[in-house]
């Protein structure tokens, strides 16, 4: 028992380490240390899965980080069970480059999001996320918010 609330809380601390460098302190360097060369990441609201390992997802969040500048994740909740840590999080930023289409607004906008990392061997490997893709749409003013 003790040894598996080890690994649990070895796989946690990763998952922080990803948030805290990689996300908001735009360490990307930290991609080989924390993303399996063969790492995917599952996202509905997104049409092309993601993959390519740590220069995947550099690639992502560079994207990310020219439309987003100032992006930042909050981690709001996190669960451990067997080979995955489930993260609640809230993203904030201000759009301020091209994204999804989107030419700059200068809106602020923050969402919410649930993702599922699966770890092997001590690295992600695998992400399933579920993200408030329509309220960002709205908040960036493309959607109309009913009313």
């Amino acid at each position: 028992m003790n040894n598996q609330m080890t690994i649990l809380e070895t796989n946690k601390s990763l998952i922080r380490r990803f948030y805290t460098e990689a996300w908001n302190q735009k360490k990307l360097e930290i991609l080989e240390e924390t993303h399996a060369p063969d790492w995917t990441h599952v996202d509905p609201s997104n049409p092309a899965d993601l993959r390519g390992g740590p220069e995947g997802n550099r690639a992502r969040l560079s994207q990310l980080m020219a439309a987003f500048p100032d992006i930042h994740y909050t981690l709001e909740d996190m669960v451990a069970e067997g080979d995955k840590v489930v993260v609640r999080f809230t993203v904030t930023g201000t759009h301020q480059g091209f994204f999804a289409g989107i030419p700059a607004t200068g809106k602020q906008v923050a969402m919410q999001g649930i993702i599922i990392h699966r770890l092997h061997n001590g690295k992600i490997i695998e992400d399933w996320v579920v993200r408030d893709t329509l309220g960002l749409m709205q908040q960036l003013g493309v959607i109309p918010v009913p009313g």
